[in-house]
């Protein structure tokens, strides 16, 4: 085990340097001059230079890239060129805000998606099971902008039941404005007892909840599916059953537990890719995140912004990815003895 726990780290860190690498790469090479953008519009062709010598700017690449990893490693993520402020600062500042967005889509996406595959699987073949995978590649299926469009569209214009965007509505900002202490509206408002502004924040996730949900929702109910249509073929499902077992019990203990381990890794991957895939939500439902904060990044050519995001992300994704595989080999023996 221990010597399979190397194995995987030392690749995860290898994916690491090669993303850190090639992200750098690509934004040396943006048609773009960062010193000018750090002085401003009307600055002296002197401010610009010395504002090079000051970003490290007029260095070769590999002694740019040895400094920003050196400082990376070292907690400086380096300076926004667009407002100046520490990346790692600003990135924990918008952070939450995707983060309760991404937890509420995934509670919706596995609450109703690994009981869809359930029913799916033990109603095989029939019209159940037929509008259920429809049902499921639909969510997998559709682009994730269109859906959030199309919601908009109907609760909002039409039955006018759910707010169009942002987090909060102005009101209950200015009367009753949220006490910040872990920067989830949810959980912020129900500590510090101010219901209104819970009813607000819950009211305001919704729509975009309901978006993100719908690919992890579709996935995780195709995969709950196809695990247990292969484990209830398994001999001892069928012993199980002559022995005169409630089928409750057979599919809650024996089948489920033993079809939840790949659900469980698509699900840790895809919550990964939830923190991209939130990018084209939050600009859609105006929702001020990591999204907001990475297109702001793009759009100003802000470079250490968009190393800083692109890091974050590559690195949420290699640890989840990390966390299965080890979580997996102490479950299942024979994936540790395969990379012996």
């Amino acid at each position: 085990m221990a010597s399979y726990i190397v194995r995987r780290l030392a690749l995860a860190i290898v994916v690491m340097i090669g993303v850190s690498i090639l992200t750098f790469l690509l934004t040396r090479t943006i048609p773009s001059d960062p010193a000018a953008r750090w002085v401003g519009p009307h600055a002296r062709p002197e401010q610009v230079a010395s504002a090079r010598i000051k970003l490290g700017l007029d260095k070769p690449l590999y002694v740019q890239y040895y400094r920003y990893i050196r400082d990376f490693l070292h907690g400086d993520w380096g300076h926004s060129i667009r407002t100046h402020q520490p990346v790692l600062r600003e990135l924990f500042s918008y952070l939450p805000a995707s983060l309760e967005l991404i937890l509420f889509g995934m509670v919706i996406a596995f609450a109703l998606g690994i009981p869809l595959g359930i029913i799916s699987a033990v109603k095989n073949g029939n019209t159940i099971d037929h509008l259920s995978r429809v049902f499921s590649i639909a969510g997998v299926a559709l682009p994730t902008f269109w859906l959030a469009m199309i919601l908009q569209l109907v609760f909002f214009k039409e039955l006018k039941l759910f707010p169009l965007a942002g987090r909060l509505d102005m009101m209950t900002s200015v009367i009753s404005p949220i006490e910040c202490v872990t920067g989830f509206y949810l959980i912020d408002s129900l500590v510090t007892c101010n219901f209104a502004a819970f009813g607000s924040a819950l009211y305001h996730i919704v729509l975009p909840g309901i978006t993100l949900a719908a690919f992890p929702l579709g996935l995780s109910a195709r995969m709950t599916r196809a695990t247990m249509l292969e484990i209830l073929g398994e001999d001892y499902i069928r012993t199980a059953r002559a022995c005169g077992l409630r089928e409750v019990k057979i599919l809650a203990v024996y089948a489920l537990r033993n079809a939840i381990g790949p659900v469980l890794t698509v699900g840790a991957l895809t919550f990964a890719y939830s923190l991209v895939e939130t990018f084209l939500i939050e600009s859609v439902f105006a929702w001020p995140g990591l999204g907001y904060y990475a297109s702001n990044a793009i759009m100003t050519v802000d470079y250490p912004a968009i190393m800083g995001v692109t890091l974050l992300v590559a690195f949420t994704y290699v640890l989840l990815n990390l966390i299965v595989d080890i979580t997996l080999a102490f479950l299942d023996p024979r994936i540790r003895i395969s990379y012996t």
